[in-house]
């Protein structure tokens, strides 16, 4: 007797791929999970080993497909992701600019979410906001949000028209705050510090300053201005960078650029 298709599929098993797996693992839920990466690494190969997953199985259709896949990519491997689908199977991209159309043609179902989460997921510490297909149940939405909840806060469904926004913003935006971090310890180290000590400096500050805001009912504007004393260190460095071509300028054009390029991926998937 054939055994039974595994429950739930991963296609793709990099760093993000990889982090939803070992939550999955970790929870209390003992569906059949299986991981499609032809070439994993050792911490997949040992998942395999150990038997905590499938590698690598013949297509058969599950109850939920995750891509998680470079969205240059998608196009590739659409006729093998196709054989895990059904008219029951739920699949949830967390590939960025491919639209839930193109998902929808490509694999054959309308059951589609479209997803973004961030880095920090690798760590469960991240963001992911997700829309959705028309017409998806309840039931539907309530899977997408627990099966994304191993990478940190989920949020949506959104309307999809924001997904190149989300995208700019936390999609993409933590390497604004890892290239802050890079561009302060340089600044330090121009001032005279020693260059160890401004990068262990520039770190801690930056990891701080997020563990305060976390901590804070306050908002991010109300923390600045209590530590920006008038005519102070503080001010004299923020009239630099909020100056008209200062940092608000900069991240506007940034986060412009970031979703246009979001975009131009959803053409280049067709």
């Amino acid at each position: 007797m054939a055994a039974a298709p595994p429950t739930l599929v991963l296609i793709g098993a990099g760093r993000m791929g990889a982090a939803l797996v070992r939550g999955w693992l970790k929870g209390k839920s003992r569906r059949e999970i299986a991981v499609i990466e032809p070439r994993p690494s050792e911490e997949v190969s040992a998942w395999a080993g150990d038997g905590k997953i499938i590698l690598n199985p013949p297509p058969a259709p599950a109850a939920i497909l995750v891509l998680g896949v470079k969205p240059q990519q998608f196009a590739g491997i659409a006729e093998t992701a196709r054989g895990f689908v059904s008219s029951k199977t739920l699949a949830v991209s967390i590939m960025a600019g491919v639209r839930i159309a193109q998902l929808s043609r490509r694999l054959e179902t309308s059951r589609v979410i479209r997803a973004m989460p961030n880095t920090p997921g690798s760590i469960g510490q991240g963001v992911t906001v997700f829309s959705a297909a028309p017409g998806l149940a309840a039931a539907d939405l309530d899977a997408a949000t627990a099966l994304l909840a191993p990478l940190g806060d989920v949020h949506g469904p959104v309307d999809e028209s924001l997904m190149s926004a989300v995208t700019a913003l936390s999609g993409s935006g933590p390497a604004y705050l890892f290239l802050l971090a890079e561009t302060m310890a340089q600044a330090g180290e121009a001032e005279g510090l020693p260059r160890a000590l401004a990068q262990r400096l520039a770190r801690r500050t930056i990891e701080g300053a997020a563990a305060l805001m976390a901590a804070s009912a306050d908002d991010p504007e109300s923390l600045r201005r209590a530590v920006t004393s008038p005519g102070g260190t503080t001010q004299a460095a923020l009239d630099i960078l909020m100056d008209t071509g200062g940092m608000p300028r900069l991240l506007r054009d940034a986060l412009r650029a970031a979703a246009a390029r979001d975009r131009q991926l959803s053409k280049e998937a067709d």
